[in-house]
């Protein structure tokens, strides 16, 4: 039962109720989205979410908010949704289609928020504190997740709190001010085109299993090779060259669309114009083409369906152990062929163009921009003007 809280003169606080050592304010709020106005018994705790232990605190933290209803700055009218409820409908909502966000992004959100519910408990959206947030980061890092990780998994808590926000649900985010953590870029090394064509030959091999029986390295060694070769000739992402068909590629005007569905990072459409290399690959790659596909990378169980492979990482595991190339990835193509287009002088604008950087060049000019310097300055060493040219005399 709830009980008035007295002044030091013996007068009733008004608005301030005390129930079970507990102290309540008693105010009206109004609801942002509805403008309905409800009474409110506001349980007083400090900013780290301690319950006051004295009427004079008690009293300090009722003068806070009512001076927050005076800016219209209060929580919403109603107990707010725990944030397992409320981050599975943001889950629902980013994966329906009306949100902007391509499938892969989701599922990673998803896996990153079911970390988010197991730590957060039963807290309701104005409940979590910042500490709440500290403690995951540390609790994460002690398991040796990486200060980019750590990063990343702030940005998918704040998406579900900023859309509290927008919902009127909470007023501010914990996170407000929270600096990212430094992270350090690793340099990807380099593979050149003699280590791509090893790891191309190692498919083809073969490998004693388990069982002790000698068994092809990869199943579908043929696709599997087609596919690092096309990501090496023309600098698409794995998932953008997965879905890739055959009148993407014209040979007519030597150019390769890629994303014409807008399934590409930024959703969109980017037109790579023939090298020598990759108008060659193309070719060969027609010769074997299926007849009843349309995807460059048809799927080997599509049977009376036309649906495209979903991913070679399998082949890439098998293939990399045995061309023994751990550190190889399919990401390491791309960044083979924007490497190799710097070195041999192209712009970096019009790289920027092939590869999907909306940025004009500035990101190649950063990463790659000493591969440029290396690469004119070793041509400089080159330079053979030929016998007989000697230096003029000062």
């Amino acid at each position: 039962m709830f009980s008035k809280v007295l002044d030091g003169r013996k007068q009733p606080v008004r608005g301030l109720w005390e129930r079970n050592g507990r102290y309540y304010a008693q105010l009206t709020v109004e609801n942002p989205i509805t403008g309905e106005k409800k009474v409110r018994r506001v349980p007083l705790a400090d900013k780290d979410g301690v319950p006051v232990p004295t009427a004079a605190q008690a009293i300090g933290e009722l003068k806070r908010l009512q001076t927050q209803r005076s800016d219209n700055d209060m929580p919403s009218v109603g107990r707010t949704p725990k944030f397992g409820e409320y981050a599975a409908r943001y889950l629902d909502f980013i994966s329906s289609g009306q949100g902007t966000k391509k499938p892969g992004t989701v599922d990673k959100e998803r896996s990153v928020l079911a970390k988010w519910t197991e730590h957060l408990g039963g807290l309701r959206l104005d409940q979590i504190k910042r500490m709440h947030v500290n403690r995951f980061i540390e609790k994460r890092m002690k398991a040796g997740m990486s200060p980019r990780t750590a990063n990343l998994d702030i940005i998918s808590l704040r998406n579900v709190l900023k859309r509290a926000v927008d919902d009127g649900i909470i007023q501010r985010l914990p996170t407000e001010g929270l600096r990212p953590m430094k992270t350090t870029v690793v340099k990807r090394p380099l593979f050149a085109s003699a280590e791509l064509e090893r790891l191309c030959k190692a498919a083809f091999e073969t490998r004693v299993n388990k069982l002790g029986e000698v068994v092809p390295v990869s199943k579908n060694a043929q696709e599997f090779v087609d596919y690092i070769k096309l990501l090496a000739f023309c600098g698409a992402r794995r998932n953008e060259a997965l879905g890739l068909r055959w009148p993407d590629a014209n040979f007519e005007r030597e150019q390769l669309t890629i994303g014409s569905s807008g399934d590409t990072k930024n959703r969109t459409a980017r037109v790579v114009d023939f090298n020598a290399k990759l108008k060659s690959h193309l070719l060969d790659m027609c010769k074997r083409r299926a007849p009843d596909s349309d995807w460059l990378f048809p799927s080997p169980q599509r049977g009376q369906k036309d649906l495209g492979a979903r991913s070679f990482q399998e082949s890439l595991k098998l293939v990399r152990r045995h061309a023994k190339m751990p550190g190889f990835h399919f990401h390491d193509c791309r960044h083979h062929f924007i490497s190799m287009a710097v070195m041999s002088g192209v712009d970096f604008m019009t790289i920027a163009a092939w590869v999907g950087h909306l940025d004009g060049g500035v990101l190649i000019g950063r990463v790659y921009g000493h591969l440029a310097n290396e690469h004119r300055k070793a041509m400089g060493e080159r330079m053979n003007f030929g016998p007989g040219l000697v230096p003029m005399a000062a």
